[in-house]
């Protein structure tokens, strides 16, 4: 066996300059792939986050609110969940909110939007709203009425700091109401929010849906993430006939980012490496090739078969990992700086901005990444000799002798 690994080291060398080119492009292939796959990780990590801030780790609604949007449909014993939340250990924060569909009037247009209703110190406790301001004040501002509005609103609403905007929505019991609220800030999301969702008090909105506080939703935030599902079915004992979601379950988008995870590294990893295969292929192909009379040699002189089939696919496969090994390094090395600094993307700031990312980006691919794709390269590499080593092991040995 040791025999075999020095003379198939030999031979990768016998040619070195194809077999260096073919190194240089595995190493540049590799690198390029698992860099480009960790800054889409950064991408999905930051857009993730994102939501999961404004989605919450998980939701208590009404069993039927999500379906029908009826303001009646507000959360039984709603003041004994909020005691149970603030009692225990697991919950980090959360934010009751009361939540209306109704019609938003400006001088210029209107529009159908849904109000949520909320204590301003729970709300940014819980989510980052005030940290998405662009113009204007949060909802602690010393404004009658206030309301803040997306920034996609305010465009087709014509509507600027300090207009005043009619909603006009249902109480519990079904009338209409309406009532003038006047823009505090305008704000900007990564979803659809910004298009029709709008905040305002808790207790500016109360007092026209109810005699009564009423909530609609509760948004919870753990401490760990990890026991989402336990509290779940705490919640669902404690308090049957309501209806409590995660995360996964309220936002497609959210589960398809958790779905997708680390998975991309391996799907851009398996196009390159597919790539590369045709030239691992056609350099053994040519090492056949050139060597058919040593190969004709060594089966003369009784080496088998097997031995030689062996031979061949080590070869590709050392020349292979030898590649994948050094680009994995350089790829590492370019990851952890890119990460401690961050990739500044500044020159694409504005049309980074439209779709909600930072100018700067956090790069990261996790440590089992790099093993998967190691294993990836050595059945690609395998797989791209068989061919190669078939073409040996059929050579008669004492035609190709003479050759």
């Amino acid at each position: 066996m040791n025999e075999i690994f020095k003379i198939s080291w030999r031979n990768i060398w016998r040619n070195p300059g194809r077999s260096g080119v073919l190194l240089a492009a595995i190493v540049a292939g590799i690198w390029a792939g698992v860099t480009t796959s960790a800054v889409t990780n950064g991408f999905v990590d930051q857009r993730f986050d994102r939501l999961i801030n404004e989605v919450s780790h998980l939701q208590i609604h009404h069993p039927e609110f999500r379906t029908e949007r009826e303001t009646s449909m507000f959360i039984p014993q709603a003041e004994e969940i909020i005691e149970f939340l603030n009692a225990d250990e697991r919950v980090e924060t959360f934010s009751a909110r009361a939540i209306a569909e109704g019609l938003i009037q400006s001088p210029a247009n209107n529009a159908g939007i849904q109000v949520f209703g909320v204590d301003p110190d729970r709300e940014q406790a819980t989510t980052s709203i005030q940290y998405d301001i662009l113009e204007g004040e949060y909802l602690d501002t010393e404004m009658r009425n206030p309301i803040i509005i997306g920034r996609k609103l305010a465009e087709k609403l014509n509507a600027d700091l300090g207009t005043r905007l009619v909603l006009t929505f249902q109480d519990v019991d079904e009338d209409l109401t309406s009532t003038v609220f006047n823009v505090a800030g305008i704000y900007t999301s990564l979803s659809g929010a910004e298009e029709r969702l709008v905040y305002t008090r808790m207790d500016d909105l109360q007092e026209h849906l109810s005699e009564d506080p009423v909530y609609h939703q509760i948004a919870v935030v753990l401490r760990d993430e990890t026991r989402i599902e336990p509290l779940i079915t705490e919640l669902n004992e404690s308090f049957p006939g309501l209806e409590t979601l995660s995360w996964y379950n309220l936002s497609p988008e959210l589960r398809l980012y958790a779905d997708l995870g680390n998975q991309v590294v391996y799907y851009l990893m398996g196009i390159i490496m597919l790539a590369l295969a045709f030239g691992i292929l056609n350099t053994m192909l040519m090492a056949i090739f050139e060597r058919t009379r040593e190969l004709g040699m060594l089966m003369a002189v009784g080496m088998n078969k097997a031995r030689v089939f062996f031979m061949i696919c080590l070869e590709s496969v050392l020349i292979t990992l030898t590649g994948a090994v050094a680009g994995l390094m350089l790829s590492a090395l370019s990851i952890r700086y890119l990460h401690s600094n961050g990739l500044d993307l500044s020159a694409f700031s504005e049309g980074l901005a439209e779709f909600g990312y930072d100018a700067v980006l956090y790069p990261w691919l996790g440590a089992e990444s790099f093993l998967g794709i190691t294993l990836m390269v050595a059945i690609i590499a395998i797989l791209a000799s068989i061919y190669p080593a078939l073409k040996a092991i059929r050579l008669e040995p004492a035609v190709a002798a003479r050759e």
